[in-house]
């Protein structure tokens, strides 16, 4: 078959090479190959293979190489990744291979990798393509170049094209200089093997690696106004440029060197170009092919360039190595080896060998990046030099190993990279073999590395060039698994598979990423280690304060740092606003010529990329933002049918105008009070409008997304006499994440959801909750011609991610130790990139499997991705029955709602969500099922929040009933001191030290139980629990790590003598989660007083005393006061209005002016006080000692646990 070209064919049949059947060679090794000569530069589409003729022999496997000169070959890879070929599975039939991207060279040279067992190396060869034509140019540094001066007059564009082919052995030139009017100049410059793209103020972006192999690699620079478009071979970058850049009259081009446009000669010999330019274009204009044309406006200066024939050297490891006789190295005056390298590894073994006069061995080696020297005998280090830094770069370094009698010298990059000397007492020649790269297996002494994996080459053996092509053919020396003529080194970082700011390194067989400081996680930095919201936050039993989060997961937005308010049933996302500028101007464009007035601009920032700020605002259920005006003599709107007097933007971008104010509708141009028909003038829409001499205010809630944020405020009447404004905007609050709980139910094996295809060639991760009560299932399934990727429910305990790129299916799977279908919700995420792949359920470990080295990458898909599909899987797997939530693909969530809606056997949504979040409401709280979610009812609970996990702090007087005699419980936290509650049925309770009196029966005395506990009174919380079951007693107490801070006194009448003088003490610190049974008294109160049957005396305020409340950082918000009066200029101040926050002031001066007497009257009746003996009732039944080394009396563990978050508390 050919395949026709610019209607010419090429066609190359290779018959026969030792017979009539095809080519077979007399040994079958890895080390045979096939050259075919195709006598000129041709554009090579494909090749064919068949076995030989009437015979067991063909290749199954095989490497392609092409080369322009015959030497210096380079491997054709697929993917950038992919070396080898599949091959035939008889002798008969053709296999044929279309090249992904076609070759361009005369040789073409084939080598076998596997054939058939049963038979020989065998082949009959075909390639397909069409003839090449070029104009090629050479050059040799100062002595070439090529400059193209418009004329006759510079040409003012927007769009340039500059587009050429180089080669090149040296790794630093200038390829491209371009300047024009003013001095605009940009410049591609090659930099140690990389394409830099400079401009006049400095280095732009740099593309490409290892550009200076001595093969063909296309460039092409596109401008388009202020934006560039960078190319090399299959990579592109877009950048930026300044704006003068726009349209730029450019004046000169120059080629392989830099001319100034004031001068003729070339630029520093050092960034002129050393090689072949082909194809030079400009626009279009083919500039060398002009120049065979003399035309005038081309100078070209061209040298006779021809390249030095280096013969280079792959070590791809493990078992390489090359031997050279070591007699080739000495002389009389000592050895002198020279070589050069390249690699990525940072240790590898250069060169060995034994010096038979010494009985020793020399080592010359990589280690953490730096040359090595090493002479070693008897296992002990005779001498050690170190030279070098930072040599697995890459680039070619030089090494040379000189010994002259008493002196050894190593130098690195001709002693520029340093150089090592050293004293010798002891003859350093050698007569035996030198071994390069490593070493064959004796039982000698073992290298101080391993193997060496590199290139190298120009290896000099006394000063003489050695010929590698003989040692190729066997003729010179010895060798094991290396490929000659080639350097095979591969930049696997160039460009860099590491995400979002991932930092990539490598070896010479694989990369890593260092994702540290990204806010990913991952083999290649590509799973965000944030949640995508504050409700993702708050499901996971985090309250309120700052969280990083990534609203696109994966994607390209970075995470943001915002404060989550949890406290309410909904999790709050806030975003700050500031006022950024202020300025006065004329209506400018935004008002009816017929209507003229001075306009006052604010100005509104938010601490938040633009980006993370739309995601958050388009993710979330709902989002709102304060508007508010206090106005006297300022009008606001003016009516519906007239001019407005204010407006503001708001939206993406700079914001779209908004004629309307906080709490109306879009477009209406009214306030709150108008949609209410509630505004102090009938006649008008707002209260402001009135333009009345009294304070007024219109204030409300923007709830409309598509108008949010506020962008910037215009307020048109604040300059006549008299009038006097102030606005505030409040921060952007965001509830609700409609991503997390858009779910779907399918009732039956048979139902599934369809989306289009699955776009993740080379990273994909996709993450979902689900529940269950099948025991297998199909969740997801994509399938391309080969490829596929598919998450499935395998079994009751086990989750399978498979999929396949091209290498043959692999998979992934993680086992659990409880059922998955117990009908709760589970987390799966699934992760496959060029690296690895790797799968987690809940919070078990994640399972890994790498991806095979030099393997295929790019997952290719073509069908819809189906959703718990199974007519057609692969895996003769049943379809699922449950539900599926969350369901994101590389960040992007599916609507799962918005489909099943229109879909039969499928409902939107699912319910039975506290089956899974139910643990999370604490201390008693009740799981309520929510649409959407759910919330904790804390009406049962003594506590309160959004988890009733926040206990309330409080010191008041109680009274209350209860009928239960048998059973009464008190629970509460409390510092040291004295706490005195009463009950009716004559049970009193007092904690001095931690006492405990109690008295039961009228008739006898109070009992006491006394902890051996002291210090009590150390600003800690202390829980202590009172249980009494008939006639008996016990105690439990706990210090809880928090502090308390506020000092109150309880005090109490008709108490028995003991209980009166321990009463006039009073107790001073902190009360929090009290409960009597089932009774929560304090919560009570503070939360239902009108209802609740409990007394309280005395003023009860709530304070954060016991621990540092998480308090909103945003709470307070800035009132911006305008007023202006006709010959005086606007000034803009902060009005701070009273606030709760003063009386708190003034009830803590209060307060710690009567602790201070209380605190007197205490150590005085102190002194006076007379301790009891403690005794235990010994009539206490069921009481068991408590195992804490604090506390010796009875203890049961009570069933409410402590608080782990701040507890809020009220004092008196």
């Amino acid at each position: 078959m050919l395949v026709q070209c610019a209607n010419h064919y090429t066609h190359t049949h290779t018959h026969t090479h030792t017979g009539a059947g095809g080519w077979s060679p007399l040994t079958s090794d890895r080390y045979q190959w096939l050259q075919v000569d195709l006598g000129e530069r041709t554009k090579i589409t494909a090749v064919a293979t068949q076995g030989r003729y009437g015979s067991s022999d063909w290749l199954t496997s095989y490497l392609l190489m092409f080369s322009d000169t015959g030497h210096n070959w380079k491997q054709y890879r697929q993917e950038d990744s992919i070396g080898s070929f599949p091959g035939n599975s008889n002798a008969d039939s053709v296999v044929q291979y279309k090249l992904q991207q076609p070759a361009i060279a005369r040789f073409l040279r084939l080598l076998p990798l596997d054939w058939n067992p049963s038979g020989r190396i065998g082949l009959r060869l075909e390639t397909y393509g069409c003839p090449y034509t070029s104009d090629v140019a050479s050059f040799h540094h100062s002595c070439g170049g090529l400059v193209y001066k418009l004329s006759p007059s510079p040409r003012k564009t927007s769009r340039d094209v500059f587009s050429l082919k180089f080669k090149t052995p040296k790794n630093a030139g200038t390829l491209l200089h371009a300047e024009g009017h003013r001095g605009l100049s940009l410049s591609l410059e090659l930099d140690r093997g990389k394409l830099l793209l400079l401009l006049r103020q400095g280095r732009l972006t740099s593309l490409g690696s290892l550009l200076d192999d001595q093969h063909w690699h296309h460039v092409v620079l596109e401008r388009r106004n202020a934006h560039l478009n960078l190319t090399v071979d299959k990579h592109t970058k877009r950048v930026q440029i300044p704006a003068e850049f726009s349209h730029w009259e450019l004046e000169q081009l120059s080629f392989g060197t830099v001319q100034s446009i004031t001068s003729t000669k070339s630029g520093m010999s050092a960034r002129s170009f050393h090689g072949c330019l082909e194809n030079v274009l400009y626009n279009g204009l083919n500039l060398i092919e002009r120049t065979k044309q003399s035309d005038q406006q081309v100078t070209v200066t061209v040298s006779s360039f021809r390249p030095s024939l280096s013969v280079a050297v792959t070590f791809p490891g493990p078992q390489n190595f090359l031997q050279l006789p070591g007699a080739m190295a000495s002389h009389s005056r000592g050895v002198d080896v020279g070589m050069q390298f390249r690699t990525w590894n940072d240790a590898g073994l250069l060169l060995t060998f034994g010096l038979p006069q010494q009985g020793g061995v020399v080592w010359m080696y990589l280690s953490e990046a730096k040359l090595r020297l090493q002479i070693q005998k008897a296992g002990r280090a005779l001498l050690e030099l170190s030279a070098g830094s930072a040599l697995n770069d890459g680039q070619w370094h030089s090494v040379e190993l000189r010994s002259r009698p008493g002196r050894l010298t190593v130098a690195v990059d001709r002693e520029e990279g340093g150089a090592a000397h050293a004293s010798l007492s002891f003859p350093f020649t050698t007569e035996g073999h030198l071994f390069f790269g490593g070493k064959r297996k004796t039982s000698g002494c073992r290298s101080p590395v391993s193997v060496f994996q590199g290139c190298m080459r120009l290896l000099t053996l006394d000063n003489t060039d050695l010929d590698l092509i003989l040692v190729q053919q066997k003729q010179l020396g010895n060798y094991s698994n290396l490929q000659f003529d080639m350097c095979g080194i591969m930049d696997r970082c160039s460009p860099s598979h590491c995400e979002h700011g991932g930092r990539c390194s490598q070896s010479w067989t694989s990369f890593h990423c260092n994702c540290s400081g990204t806010g990913h996680s991952g083999a290649t930095c590509h799973s965000s280690v944030y949640e995508q919201s504050c409700e993702a936050y708050k499901h996971n039993g985090n309250t309120s304060g700052h969280f990083y989060i990534d609203v696109d997961g994966s994607g390209p937005i970075r995470p943001q740092l915002v404060y989550c308010n949890m406290t309410g049933d909904t999790h709050t996302l806030l975003f700050q606003v500031q006022i950024v500028n202020i300025s006065i101007t004329g209506c400018n464009g935004w008002c009816s010529s017929s209507f003229r007035m001075v306009v006052t601009f604010a100005f509104l920032r938010y601490p938040t990329e633009e980006e993370q700020l739309l995601a958050a605002i388009s993710q979330s259920d709902h989002c709102e933002q304060e508007l508010s005006y206090h106005c006297r003599k300022s009008r606001l709107l003016n009516t519906p049918e007239g001019s407005p007097f204010s407006w503001w933007l708001g939206g993406p971008g700079s914001g779209g105008l908004q004629t309307y104010w906080g709490g109306a509708h879009p477009g209406s141009q009214q306030c709150a009070c108008g949609l209410q028909g509630d505004c102090v003038d009938p006649q008008h829409y707002c209260n402001c409008d009135a333009d009345r001499l009294e304070w007024a205010e219109d204030s409300g809630l923007l709830i409309h997304k598509d108008g949010l944020p506020v962008r910037s405020l215009m307020l048109g009447d604040v300059r006549r006499p008299g009038s006097e404004a102030a606005y505030r905007v409040g921060p952007l609050r965001c509830h609700g994440d409609k991503n997390l709980w858009n779910a779907a139910f399918f009732d039956k094996e048979t139902s599934y959801l369809h989306f289009p295809t699955f776009h993740g060639e080379l990273s994909a991760d996709i993450s979902f909750l689900f529940k269950t009560t099948a025991s297998s299932g199909v969740f997801l399934e994509n399938l391309g011609i080969k490829d596929f990727i598919r998450i499935e429910l395998s079994s009751s305990t086990k989750v399978l991610f498979s999929f396949d790129v091209g290498n043959g299916p692999l998979e992934v799977s993680v086992e659990s130790s409880v059922s998955l279908n117990d009908n709760r919700w589970h987390r799966v995420r699934a992760e496959r990139n060029v690296k690895e792949a790797s799968l987690r359920l809940d919070e078990l470990p994640a399972a890994t499997q790498e991806a095979p080295a030099d393997g295929h990458f790019h997952l290719q898909l073509n069908s819809q991705l189906f959703i718990a599909f199974w007519c057609c899987t692969a895996s003769r797997q049943k379809g699922f029955r449950g539900c599926i939530r969350s369901l994101q693909l590389n960040g992007v969530t599916l609507d799962l709602e918005e489909r099943a809606r229109i879909t039969p056997g499928v409902r939107p949504g699912c319910p039975g969500h506290c089956s899974s979040y139910g643990s999370l409401c604490q201390n008693q709280g009740r799981c309520v099922e929510r649409a959407n979610g759910f919330h904790c009812d804390c009406s049962l609970s003594a506590y309160t929040g959004v988890f009733c996990h926040t206990g309330i702090v409080h010191m008041l007087r109680l009274n209350f009933k209860s009928d239960d005699r048998r059973r009464q419980s008190v629970s509460k936290s409390c510092s040291p001191a004295c706490f005195l509650l009463r009950e009716s049925s004559c049970v009193s309770f007092c904690v001095d030290k931690l006492e405990v009196r109690y008295k039961l029966d009228g008739s006898r005395e109070a009992e006491v139980l006394r902890s051996r506990v002291r210090g009590l009174s150390n600003g800690q919380l202390h829980t202590v629990t009172i249980r009494r079951l008939t006639d008996s007693v016990s105690v439990h107490f706990m210090i809880v790590q928090q502090h308390a801070s506020v000092c109150v006194c309880v005090y109490s009448d008709d108490l028995d003598p003991d209980l009166a003088r321990l009463a006039a003490l009073g107790f001073t610190g902190c009360l929090s989660v009290v409960r009597f049974n089932s009774i929560s008294p304090l919560k009570a109160a503070l939360l239902h007083p009108d209802s609740s049957p409990v007394a309280i005396t005395g003023p009860l305020v709530r304070s954060n005393c016991g621990s540092p409340a998480s308090a909103n950082p945003y709470a307070a918000e800035n009132t911006h006061h305008l007023s202006a009066a006709a010959d005086e200029p606007f000034h803009s101040k902060l009005r701070m209005p009273f606030t709760s926050r003063h009386v708190l002031c003034l009830a803590g001066v209060i307060a710690v002016v009567i602790f201070v007497l209380l605190s007197g009257l205490a150590i005085t009746a102190r002194f006076l006080y007379r301790r009891k003996e403690t005794y235990r009732n010994q009539e206490v039944k069921g009481v068991k000692q408590d195992d804490s080394q604090d506390f010796t009396f009875n203890n049961q563990t009570d069933s409410q646990h402590v608080s782990r978050e701040s507890q809020k508390e009220y004092f008196i």
